[in-house]
Formats: C-alpha cells, structure tokens, sequence
C-alpha cells in the first residue's frame, strides 16, 4: 500500500537520511522517498505497519510527523 506523510524538522540530506533509515527500519516498509523543500514522505507499506509505529520510528529519529 503507498502511504505518505509529511515531517516537520528536516533540513538536509542527512535529514532525509535519518528518515528513510527510520522508515526502512520497519518490516516492510520500503521505496522511501523524502521530498526535503516540502517535507512530504511518500513509501511502500506492504506489511501494513501502524501510522503510530512509523511516527514512533520518524520521532525517535528526532523529526515530528505532521497529522
């Protein structure tokens, strides 16, 4: 399943690091793209991980997830 979200916090490439690293963390969850100017996070959810653990993972890597 395509997810997005938007992440509040990022401003550059490292940033975008940490998020996709954070995001591919999770079983399942791959082909992250960040987009940094607007902050949307766009990937693929095939083990249908919960909106509360990708935001667990985005925050615990020190960014908000914007709802």
């Amino acid at each position: 399943m395509n997810e997005a979200i938007e992440v509040e916090g990022m401003g550059c490439d490292n940033c975008v690091r940490h998020v996709t690293e954070a995001l591919e963390g999770l079983p399942g969850v791959k082909d992250v793209k960040v987009d940094l100017t607007s902050g949307q996070v766009n990937f693929e959810n095939s083990e249908s991980v919960t909106m509360d653990e990708i935001s667990a993972a985005i925050e615990e890597a020190g960014y908000k997830v914007v709802k």
